[in-house]
């Protein structure tokens, strides 16, 4: 018997009598839909990850990234260590001391802040967007390795986590940074003026997912480690030659090469 649906952002869990949780990352590409028994799909079934049926209805996970369960009365049988983290928009103070715990006490010392955002066994709440809008805010190098981090600055991540994603609980569109255009200080601005330095705004495909992160180079400076290179040259923006010359010819570029 189905107990309860949870649902975190991306994150959707069905929770069974007996304990058992299903767990399912959407991401980018997954999408549950319920039809009628006998209703036609409006996907392929070769797209379907699960599918739970009753009597008269049936609900299809489509495409989803992450398929996985666990027991929740053993959550050390789950690779992820069980349950989510809380969700920053209704945690308590103490469930924010305790997810900047959680990052100074990763169990991969050597993962890098930018990393751990997206851990949502750690944190719920945070994705790709708000993580390279976050770490602008706390002028932390996205490539910070948790190890090295001082409880404070934990601290002052999960705080900025919590005032943009509660700013935005209510408005229609994403704003972290009202005085900015747009709202965003660096998403999505590769190639563009950093507001608060001036710097050139970068973006980088990392991780596991190989996910767009945009930090400027700049101004996020904190706890930055001696090299970022991982054998892939930073990308600022589409490596197409007009826009490698579009970024010679900025202004603030052109001073830059001048000395």
């Amino acid at each position: 018997m189905i107990e309860r649906v949870e649902c975190a952002g991306r994150n959707l869990e069905v929770v069974w009598d007996d304990g058992l949780v299903l767990h399912t990352n959407l991401r980018l590409s997954g999408t549950w839909h319920l039809y009628r028994i006998g209703e036609r799909w409006r996907k392929p079934g070769e797209q379907m990850r699960v599918a739970i049926e009753v009597p008269e209805w049936v609900a299809v996970c489509f495409n989803a990234p992450v398929v996985e369960t666990y027991r929740e009365f053993d959550r050390y049988r789950h690779p992820g260590f069980g349950r989510l983290g809380p969700d920053v928009v209704t945690a308590t103070d103490a469930q924010l001391t305790e997810c900047a715990r959680g990052i100074s006490q990763y169990p991969d010392p050597q993962a890098t802040v930018a990393e751990v955002l997206l851990d949502q066994h750690l944190v719920g709440g945070i994705g790709n967007v708000l993580r390279s809008e976050i770490l602008w805010s706390c002028e932390l190098s996205p490539f910070a390795v948790v190890s090295e981090l001082h409880p404070e600055d934990c601290v002052h991540v999960i705080n900025a986590a919590a005032r943009m994603l509660r700013s935005n609980a209510q408005p229609v569109y994403r704003v972290t940074n009202a005085e900015l255009p747009g709202g965003l200080a660096v998403y999505g601005r590769n190639g563009q003026r950093c507001a608060r330095c001036g710097d050139t705004v970068h973006v980088r495909n990392v991780g596991e997912n190989v996910r767009s992160l945009y930090w400027c180079p700049g101004c996020q400076v904190l706890h930055q480690p001696v090299t970022t290179h991982t054998g892939e040259q930073p990308r600022e923006m589409d490596p197409h030659p007009a826009a490698a010359k579009y970024l010679a010819d900025l202004p603030w570029r052109r001073d830059s090469l001048a000395g």
